[in-house]
């Protein structure tokens, strides 16, 4: 399974009431497949604030974006939690609604071992046929997932994938060390071009969905051997992929991108408590960023 160099965290659109409004679902999902060029979608993920949203809104989630997509991409199900037999649960369940693969987060709160982290993902892997992409994020999770028990997984024949927010040193010894088949995405949009460098395979990222088509021809540029030429676009892109969470001081992901979207016409709504809306600097900003 292939799921491409540019995979969109997509965001979850709501409502006037915060209700998942699903006809500007369907019109996101077209527009991020359509124009900017996304490989594959990540549906519940924290872009799509997978925390606020019930396991029922989840399930349907991925039996809508499955339809939706119709083959067009790959639909990758965030079913991750801190609690392994949940995660088997939504899972199972992403792999009925036809899912082409799963986002695992690592297990946040609870500050397991390394050997707590292993065998919470090797569990879920054994739970399903579905590919795996594990996630790294300590930022958020407080636990790493480290090299080498990255290293480990990826002998799983089903986890074939990290999303890595660690340390460029860290992406390059999981690169070095990885067995044939297994791939690093960046999960930093800023260090895409970096990542490339090291070895990774592509980018899953918020920023696609403003810039995806733009992204995609500098990770085409740098593969091709045009530096050059892929240096000069990071450079262009590079406001964008760091104004999106610094606008203009650090702001949760997704309250920019989705007021970003609604500025370029495309109706994602709110997001939910405890998020809270862009502030009216934090919107002059991004306006001038966006619009600029």
């Amino acid at each position: 399974m292939s799921f491409g160099r540019l995979i969109t965290a997509m965001v979850t659109p709501f409502d006037e009431h915060l209700n998942i409004d699903w006809e500007a679902t369907g019109r996101l999902i077209d527009y991020l497949i359509d124009e900017q060029k996304s490989d594959s979608l990540v549906v519940s993920g924290t872009t799509g604030e997978s925390p606020t949203l019930t396991d029922d809104e989840k399930v349907e989630l991925f039996r809508f974006a499955v339809k939706h997509a119709a083959g067009r991409c790959k639909i990758i199900a965030g079913s991750g939690s801190n609690e392994t037999a949940h995660s088997v649960h939504l899972t199972k369940k992403a792999e009925e609604a036809g899912v082409d693969g799963i986002l695992l987060v690592a297990p946040y709160y609870n500050r397991p071992t390394q050997e707590g982290i292993y065998q919470h993902f090797r569990t879920i892997a054994e739970a399903t046929s579905l590919p795996i992409i594990i996630y790294n994020v300590p930022s958020r999770t407080v636990v790493s997932i480290s090299t080498e028990t990255t290293l480990r997984l990826a002998q799983i024949p089903n986890i074939v994938a990290t999303k890595e927010c660690a340390s460029m040193g860290q992406m390059t010894e999981i690169v070095s060390g990885a067995p044939e088949g297994f791939v690093l995405y960046s999960g930093d949009d800023a260090v895409t071009l970096p990542a490339l460098s090291v070895g990774a395979y592509g980018i899953i990222s918020v920023a696609s969905h403003l810039i995806g088509a733009r992204m995609k021809q500098l990770i085409g540029a740098y593969l091709d051997g045009q530096v050059k030429e892929a240096q000069e676009l990071n450079a262009q892109l590079y406001p964008v992929f760091n104004g999106l969470f610094n606008c203009p001081h650090p702001v949760p992901n997704p309250v920019a991108v989705k007021y970003a979207l609604e500025r370029r016409g495309l109706s994602v709504g709110g997001v939910r408590l405890p998020l809270v809306p862009a502030t009216d600097a934090e919107t002059q900003f991004l306006r001038n960023l966006i619009e600029g």
